[in-house]
């Protein structure tokens, strides 16, 4: 290869790194994944996913979305619960008042302390991350003074929650929802967004 051949491979080799420095700065401050650059864990999905069954997997694929809607309704949940009681109080530091149950304060404080004890990364630094579904429903009824004004009844976002939690369950044990539950979940989602307007 000539002296100016290597020069202009070179040049090329460098101008498409740039590019790709680019568009990795594009993707990171969009948010977005442009599928320029193959996941770290794309080897180990190739390897190792077609090995489980395909029903298994088309199932997976299936309940992929119930995770979808839960995950971004408990966190709607969570940031609702958070953002209102911390207007309300005036306060960042508002999980240690009175306000909260001490039970639910216990039982977050034991589910804390279990994971620092696994040698795991904590989750959050936030202790509304550790509460469950039900423990949220419980804090969004007996702050009721402060929630009152966003929801139109007390009883219904008991029952709507209620509803909304052995739904829930399916997801993290890996069980399939089955097509009634589909619908209960639709519904209840529909219901939660009704109770708020």
């Amino acid at each position: 290869m000539s002296n100016r051949a290597f020069e202009r491979l070179k040049a090329f080799a460098m101008t498409n790194q740039m590019v790709m420095e680019d568009i990795s700065r594009i993707a990171v401050a969009h948010g977005v994944d442009l599928g320029h650059v193959p996941l770290p864990t794309q080897a180990v999905v190739d390897a190792y996913y077609p090995q489980f069954d395909a029903a298994v997997r088309k199932e997976g694929a299936a309940m992929a979305k119930h995770y979808e809607v839960f995950y971004a309704l408990e966190k709607t949940i969570r940031a609702l619960v958070s953002d209102t009681i911390e207007t309300a109080e005036k306060s960042a530091t508002w999980w240690s008042s009175a306000r909260v149950a001490p039970a639910i304060q216990t039982e977050v404080a034991t589910r804390i302390q279990k994971e620092v004890d696994a040698g795991v990364t904590r989750r959050s630094q936030d202790e509304l991350h550790y509460t469950t579904f039900g423990e949220l429903s419980v804090l969004i009824t007996s702050i009721w003074d402060i929630f009152g004004s966003l929801f139109s009844s007390k009883k219904a976002v008991e029952k709507d929650m209620a509803s909304l939690n052995p739904l829930r369950n399916p997801i993290p044990y890996c069980s399939p929802l089955q097509e009634d539950e589909e619908l209960r979940l639709q519904l209840a989602v529909r219901d939660w967004f009704r109770l708020m307007e």
